[in-house]
């Protein structure tokens, strides 16, 4: 493992922040089709932002996972703040964490729509999803009903081995970072989601985008 520690801080390790070849990203297309999962290539992240909103029907109730993809392209403040769609996410921030736990965990649970992004995909079409509590981890293997999930091709590894590095080496570093500034709170890799195939067809589409997007 590459990933050490400089003033108590992870240093990510850069090796999984380069992007996928032209080679690499039609073989993980062929993959997720034979393993009934819809995937899509994009140029751009302004190209993945205007799918997804094709995607998501006006109107549903959607939930915009927590994720610096979805930030970055705009897609989390389109669903969260336009108006034009029943969000999840502001109906969660509204009740209190204490008292109405419960009710948090059944709304981010089984949304109609869920849209986020994963840390690792393998050549061979497995998909790798890291949480610190899970909240994303129930909808996208069962609860939602639609799942969309936009992925910057440099998330694209050989296999599940440096799948799972990625997510140690690289991904949680960058979140552990995240967390700590703005929390003041360390992160930590809790659970792990491992999508093998889908069994619903058009269940589960993967947007890949041609360049980096969150980590």
């Amino acid at each position: 493992m590459l990933m050490h520690k400089i003033d108590s801080e992870l240093v990510p390790n850069q090796e999984f922040a380069r992007l996928a070849s032209e080679e690499q990203i039609d073989a993980v297309v062929a993959a997720l089709e034979t393993r009934n999962i819809q995937a899509i290539v994009v140029n751009n992240g302004e190209e993945a932002k205007k799918l997804v909103l094709d995607l998501v029907p006006q109107g549903v109730e959607v939930y915009a996972n927590v994720s610096k993809t979805l930030e970055d392209i705009g897609v989390t403040a389109e669903i969260d703040k336009s108006g034009r769609y029943d969000a999840v996410r502001p109906k969660v921030l509204a009740l209190d964490r204490k008292t109405q736990a419960d009710e948090i965990r059944i709304l981010r649970s089984r949304p109609a729509y869920i849209v986020g992004s994963v840390h690792a995909i393998t050549e061979d079409g497995v998909i790798l999803t890291a949480s610190n509590g899970g909240s994303q981890i129930a909808p996208y293997a069962y609860g939602a009903s639609k799942v969309i999930l936009v992925v910057g091709t440099q998330k694209i590894v050989k296999d599940l081995n440096e799948g799972f590095r990625r997510i140690e080496e690289y991904s949680y570093p960058l979140e552990d970072a995240r967390l700590r500034s703005t929390l003041g709170m360390p992160s930590a890799v809790g659970k792990v989601l491992v999508v093998n195939r889908e069994i619903l067809p058009g269940r589960m589409t993967v947007i890949l985008v041609k360049e980096e997007l969150g980590y």
